[in-house]
């Protein structure tokens, strides 16, 4: 279940969500420019290593908490976290404001990695991606957009459809998956793969933000449910 776009109209042009978009394609790209030794000490020098935070806490671990966030592993992993970011994001900071939007996506990536840490405290693997602090905006949205409409693209084995779904039910879906992979991550052999429990911890990070912001804010303008995607 991959969302695609969604009909969810904006308020104003979201400069915060474009430019941590293009900041960190940008530094993908300079990744990409490095010869291969180089780059695996990139990413060892500005992924956090949770390890580094429990056993050598220092200016330079603390940094990679925020460097992190703009690492990413190859181009289906850039491309996938910038989808969910330019779909969901927008609405997001139009609900916060531009200032808020962004010491929350900050705020929910750093909870995202102390808890992928919480979960793993010894592990040597650098923890590298947006997933995190994009999974915060995913919970935030669920709680403040839950009836928004998703153009979604489902495919099981065989079957291939576009369709559309309430965010709820995508969203929902997606938090779901990553419990039980996180839960199904603990017995792996491998440290290797994906950070499961940072994007549990952004994503409940979000969820509070959003029932926060809902209480506290004015409603945000209703959803013409009739329009286009964006």
């Amino acid at each position: 279940m991959i969302p695609i776009s969604d009909a969810n109209p904006r308020r104003r042009f979201p400069m915060a969500t474009v430019a941590i978009i293009v900041l960190n394609v940008a530094v993908f790209l300079y990744e990409l420019t490095l010869p291969a030794s180089a780059r695996d000490q990139f990413v060892l020098a500005s992924g956090l290593v949770p390890y580094r935070l429990t056993h050598e806490l220092g200016a330079p671990v603390v940094g990679s908490l925020f460097s992190s966030m703009f690492l990413h592993g190859g181009w289906v992993h850039i491309i996938g976290n910038m989808l969910y970011l330019w779909i969901f994001g927008d609405n997001i900071e139009d609900t916060l404001g531009t200032v808020g939007y962004v010491h929350f996506y900050f705020a929910a990536g750093l909870a995202a990695a102390l808890t992928q840490v919480a979960a793993d405290p010894a592990s040597a693997v650098p923890m590298i991606g947006a997933s995190g602090a994009i999974a915060g905006v995913l919970g935030a949205y669920l709680v403040l957009f839950p009836r928004a409409r998703i153009r979604t693209l489902i495919f099981i084995l065989r079957f291939v459809r576009f369709t559309v779904l309430p965010a709820v039910v995508v969203l929902g879906f997606w938090f779901v998956l990553q419990i039980f992979s996180g839960l199904a991550s603990i017995s792996a052999a491998s440290a290797e793969g994906t950070a499961w429990f940072a994007h549990i911890g952004g994503f409940v990070t979000g969820l509070l933000v959003g029932f926060i912001a809902r209480t506290r804010r004015a409603p945000p303008p209703p959803i013409d449910y009739g329009s286009r995607f964006a």
